[in-house]
């Protein structure tokens, strides 16, 4: 209980304002909205002081919370795209992809070749890896925020945003494709 003692609303802003709005705007790209989501954090842990458990840090309980926000959201926006063009259209995928989910040889990623050890400390990639993200519709931005950034389980993600398993793996699969061109486009360009 001495822990619960010790929680300081008035520092938060100034010790895990600047990393709550890091987290946000990795997974949502607008800027204004992390902001909101960030504030509605503070203001959401003021009203819930007594659900604080001592077993983790306030910058943990502080990121759960934000993070359910940002899983909100990833519903609001799932629910506002409809799936019927997962169904209609010519699937290309096949063509890219073996029937276990993996690039077919022909088709795999070129090998990016950079200065960096892991390519994702490059800043150009990184602002060319968000505006390609800005560019998919926004549930595959959604699934490919939660599979990969927030590291979500499929089937959690399935569960969250009320889709089928195989809604998910051709929202995948196409989510890849899609960035994969952007990127090649944009970063590779030679």
């Amino acid at each position: 209980m001495a822990k619960k003692e010790s929680i300081n609303p008035g520092q938060w802003v100034a010790a895990y304002a600047d990393y709550l709005y890091a987290f946000a705007l990795k997974r949502l790209q607008d800027p204004e909205l992390c902001k909101d989501l960030v504030q509605d954090t503070f203001v959401s842990a003021i009203h819930n002081l007594q659900n604080y458990k001592s077993s983790s840090s306030e910058k943990t309980w502080l990121t759960a919370i934000l993070k359910n926000k940002i899983t909100d959201i990833f519903r609001r926006k799932a629910s506002e795209t409809p799936l019927h063009w997962l169904l209609s259209g010519e699937d290309n995928t096949h063509a890219f992809f073996e029937e276990n989910g993996h690039w077919k040889d022909k088709h795999a990623p070129r090998i990016w070749e950079t200065e960096e050890a892991d390519p994702l400390e490059n800043e150009e990639l990184k602002e060319i890896l968000e505006r390609c993200m800005e560019k998919l519709p926004p549930l595959w931005a959604v699934v490919v925020s939660m599979k990969y950034l927030d590291e979500e389980k499929s089937d959690h993600i399935c569960k969250e945003l009320s889709l089928s398993p195989s809604n998910y793996w051709v929202i995948i699969h196409r989510a890849k494709l899609s960035l994969r061109a952007c990127l090649e486009k944009n970063w590779l360009k030679g």
